[in-house]
């Protein structure tokens, strides 16, 4: 019964013509076990099930109310069902963090093996002192969506400027009484449709572009000669992760990688050349066992509908007394 969704209570309220929220209230305060619940009183700052830690873990922040930040640590056996919650913490401060795992046994803790990360300084921090004979891999995806970004700044920088010559050729025009019709290329896009339309496919790999994308990326890498340079760059980077058979073949191909992106001369290329240079060691460890982060991004998921699913998060408490029984 626990598991009874919020929108469930409205559709039985309805059938047995009672008032749907007033059910829920009932279900929240009477019918279940919250009121009863020991965790309650530091739900809302700590929940730890030291019985759920593996050898295999994430740890990642999610925004579980109101933009509010919390911790979650994971354990990727339990593929997101029962068993699944480690711990949850609220905010992503070290300290407080760290002084509640280190409340389990270092027995348990030490069970852990491998743990999978993002490249914030606080969850190394984390997962080095509370479990020190774990191995950190930097998620992949991560690493990736920063050369992403950097390759769509170069294609907003663009369009920002393509937007700007045209409302001043539309000045120009109208200033001598006439109208100003933009330019097409070949496949219809004005410059400015272009670099707005290309948006989708500089995300994925040429072999995934539709005939049309296909047409339109000709098009802008030749307009755009920066653009197709900072495309390669990206594709360079995520065959590393696809085809690099080991740490030490992966190494030097990141090397090379490296090399290329100090000739190009971007800025925001180089800032994440170095950030990887940073993080190098916990990156190269993805080619042990080629660990992801993804299971923590689909339980951020499951959280998120989790949530629509109550529209809204009121009760703090309560939400994460349902979360736990259904995931803990």
């Amino acid at each position: 019964m626990v598991s009874t969704k919020a929108n469930d209570c409205h559709t039985i309220g309805q059938f047995y013509g009672v008032n749907g929220k007033k059910l829920q209230r009932q279900f929240r305060d009477y019918l279940s076990d919250f009121r009863q619940w020991k965790e309650k009183s530091h739900a809302k700052q700590w929940l730890i099930f030291p019985e759920n830690i593996g050898p295999n873990l994430s740890i990642d922040e999610t925004a579980l109310s109101k933009g509010e930040l919390y911790t979650i640590i994971t354990n990727k056996k339990a593929k997101g069902k029962k068993g699944s919650i480690v711990a949850i913490f609220s905010g992503t401060k070290v300290g407080p963090i760290i002084e509640q795992l280190l409340k389990i046994s270092a027995k348990k803790r030490a069970m852990v093996k491998e743990i999978t990360l993002d490249m914030a300084n606080s969850m190394k921090t984390i997962a080095k002192t509370c479990f020190p004979k774990a191995i950190q891999v930097t998620d992949r995806f991560h690493v990736q969506k920063l050369a992403l970004e950097a390759l769509q700044d170069i294609r907003i920088k663009h369009r920002w400027e393509a937007i700007d010559q045209e409302n001043q050729q539309i000045k120009e025009a109208r200033a001598k009484n006439g109208t100003f019709v933009p330019k097409e290329f070949s496949n219809g896009d004005t410059r400015k449709q272009l670099l707005a339309r290309s948006r989708y496919l500089l995300y994925k790999s040429p072999n995934n572009w539709t005939q049309n994308q296909a047409e339109r990326s000709k098009i802008l890498f030749a307009q755009y000669p920066d653009i197709k340079v900072a495309f390669d760059l990206v594709q360079g980077l995520r065959n590393i992760f696809n085809t690099a058979a080991s740490i030490q073949s992966a190494y030097t191909k990141l090397a090379h990688w490296y090399k290329d992106v100090q000739n190009t001369g971007f800025r925001a290329f180089n800032t994440i050349a170095n950030t990887i240079s940073l993080n190098y060691r916990s990156i190269l460890n993805y080619f042990i066992n080629r660990s992801t982060n993804a299971s923590a991004e689909s339980f951020n998921a499951k959280i998120k509908a989790f949530r629509a699913q109550f529209r809204g998060v009121k009760n703090v408490e309560f939400f994460l007394y349902r979360l736990t029984t259904i995931f803990a």
